[in-house]
């Protein structure tokens, strides 16, 4: 995967998932994303620093996240979850769309660019899918986990989430320079191979 395609891939990927939660929370009755001009296929309003560079080093990586108040939610647990789970559906939609053409459309090598292109849009989409489950803050995976929760733990698992993600930060560096060196790879990058391996043949498969 050349840096471009790889950099079109996360540019359509971020996009279409941050744009999701703030279609989403919109729709529930939520404003906010609106109001912060997360409304919109606007790339600049949904990169996050911090996350691109994770995808760069770590192969892990998220948007800036769309700020939400569940307040205006009529069931703030379950619409938070919903909210949630719109980005990773987003992608997962975006890698069927594009299985199509590469599964059925012949490209001759003058488009060999547009194939790269497409395969890299397919396969950042089912990571970013997969990434955002892990039900660890930042991830939206953490939110979708909330429906779970028993209310009488709720409050102590909304103040894990808001300080959660300096904890995952220290997993990753754990995974890339400990557990690398002793089991000879990423543990993380082999779990989400295996991930990536059956949801790319099951949407190969039914499309």
């Amino acid at each position: 995967m050349s840096f471009l395609a790889f950099l079109i891939a996360l540019i359509v990927g971020v996009t279409i998932h941050e744009f999701s939660h703030a279609f989403v929370a919109n729709l529930l009755g939520d404003k906010t994303p609106k109001i912060d001009g997360r409304l919109s296929l606007n790339p600049i309003r949904h990169m996050d620093l911090l996350g691109t560079l994770a995808l760069f080093i770590f192969h892990i990586g998220w948007g800036k996240p769309v700020i939400i108040n569940d307040r205006n939610f009529k069931k703030p647990i379950r619409d938070s979850a919903l909210t949630a789970i719109a980005g990773p559906i987003s992608n997962l939609a975006t890698a069927f769309l594009i299985a199509l053409p590469l599964k059925y459309l012949s490209f001759g090598a003058n488009f060999d660019w547009l194939l790269e292109i497409l395969n890299s849009i397919f396969t950042l989409s089912i990571v970013l899918a997969v990434f955002n489950l892990i039900p660890l803050p930042p991830f939206d995976g953490s939110k979708i986990l909330a429906l779970f929760i028993p209310s009488r733990y709720q409050y102590q698992y909304q103040e894990f989430m808001q300080k959660g993600v300096v904890y995952v930060l220290l997993l990753l560096l754990f995974d890339a320079y400990v557990l690398k060196a002793i089991f000879h790879g990423s543990l993380i990058s082999r779990f989400i191979s295996l991930v990536y391996d059956f949801i790319a043949t099951f949407i190969y498969t039914n499309t």
